[in-house]
């Protein structure tokens, strides 16, 4: 049986180009209830993977939709939707159980994936007897606020990176 990964993505651009996507989004949702099982946009049909299951959307908010893949998050299906619907997008998804979390990002063409490394979820602690997690000196209830703390380190480093090179280059 397929670990679950919950994935919520979010797409910006033209109010014609949003409402291409949800159009999709929609079709797929309609013929995911009929069949019963997972979609992928027609254009994807020669994909093997990356299905989109439980598809949903909040009634009053456009460009959003949370949905389920198996195992992994469905990037490269995401990333294509964005290329042919002239959007850009960020995909948030997780699957604690199996150790993914991250952030993929489609933006004016240009591809990112951040995510966490088995190392990562090393750093913070649960303590069964208070049923809280430790990380750096703090308790928290949730794992989510540390695994968001440590992502947003990372994607911060990767952009001090970049910066840095740039500086260099430019001297």
């Amino acid at each position: 049986m397929a670990n679950w990964c919950s994935n919520t993505v979010v797409f910006e651009g033209t109010p014609e180009a949003i409402e291409q996507v949800q159009q999709l989004f929609k079709a797929m949702a309609e013929k995911e209830k009929k069949e019963k099982c997972g979609q992928l946009p027609i254009f994807l049909k020669d994909f093997n993977e990356g299905f989109f299951f439980d598809i949903y959307q909040e009634d009053d908010v456009t460009g959003v939709f949370q949905y389920e893949t198996q195992w992994s998050p469905n990037i490269e299906a995401v990333y294509k939707i964005a290329e042919l619907c002239k959007v850009d997008c960020t995909l948030d998804y997780q699957d604690l159980g199996g150790g993914v979390y991250g952030r993929a990002t489609f933006i004016d063409g240009i591809r990112t994936n951040y995510f966490l490394k088995h190392e990562d979820f090393g750093q913070l602690e649960f303590d069964q007897e208070t049923d809280t997690f430790h990380f750096e000196g703090k308790n928290y209830d949730s794992e989510y606020d540390i695994l968001e703390t440590i992502l947003e380190r990372k994607i911060q480093n990767h952009f001090n990176s970049i910066k840095s090179l740039n500086n260099e280059i430019i001297k």
